[in-house]
């Protein structure tokens, strides 16, 4: 990822509407089966400015790790003592000793060329029982600026995300497209940068919107938190959300 994308993250995500929505999803998934705890063993893998560890220390412990020195540079008051400068394929931890892994926006990135040796090591360091929560972007249709600009290397749909997880033995418990309500305007967004490069916006998708607009903003992404609470899901998005299980009887046979 740019460093320019580090330095406007680090600015924005305890503020940007669509920070703050992803973590009302997630929260919406966790809280089904960890509402009430707050001993939970937990490691955020790929933690970039550490916005989400702070969110995730509601649940328990965490840990994190990125590779980026920009993650320790900007995310250090947020990040003090949990960051370990590490990739995701090499994890530095021993084997069973995370109750909860999460992963946000990193397995698409070009620097995780194989997805599936960063699940392997998800699954290694997991508990038996220990859960995944991943995200990913969706649909190649939907590839923009932005995917260029944080060094994306490919998107996502449901199948391909279900076809990861079963390939290292994960449990699927949940999974659903989400952002789903703010879809045209994105749309709108990628079209006019395929028919007009020059004309387009050349700012990065993270920047904070006028103060009105990003409260607006917030609403859609509640709305749709509130439905993942409820068992919902929705048929498409710009994101793929998942929940997963280290199963208990194959990680004995493992």
């Amino acid at each position: 990822m740019e460093r320019t994308e580090y330095e406007v993250m680090a600015a924005v995500e305890d503020r940007h509407w669509w920070y703050g929505g992803m973590r009302a999803i997630a929260a919406a998934l966790l809280d089904e089966v960890y509402a009430g705890r707050r001993d939970l063993r937990i490691l955020d893998a790929g933690c970039g400015t550490g916005g989400n560890v702070v969110f995730l220390r509601r649940y328990g412990s965490v840990a994190a790790v990125d590779l980026a020195p920009e993650a320790a540079l900007f995310g250090r008051e947020r990040l003090r003592g949990a960051l370990a400068r590490a990739t995701v394929l090499a994890l530095p931890f021993v084997d069973a000793c995370f109750d909860l892994v999460t992963s946000f926006e990193v397995l698409y990135h070009r620097g995780v060329p194989d997805e599936g040796a960063a699940l392997r090591e998800t699954w290694r360091v997991l508990r038996p029982g220990g859960r995944l929560l991943l995200r990913l972007p969706a649909f190649e249709w939907l590839r923009g600026r932005h995917d260029c600009a944080v060094h994306g290397r490919r998107r996502y749909t449901i199948g391909d995300v279900q076809t990861l997880l079963r390939n290292q033995g994960f449990v699927i418990e949940r999974i659903s497209y989400v952002n789903t309500l703010l879809l045209p305007f994105p749309l709108v967004q990628r079209l006019i940068e395929r028919l007009l490069p020059d004309v387009a916006d050349d700012g990065s998708d993270l920047q904070l919107p006028p103060a009105l607009l990003n409260e607006a903003l917030r609403w859609p992404l509640a709305a749709e938190a509130a439905w993942i609470a409820r068992g919902g899901t929705f048929p498409v998005g710009l994101s793929v959300i998942c929940r997963a299980r280290k199963d208990q009887a194959s990680a004995c046979s493992a």
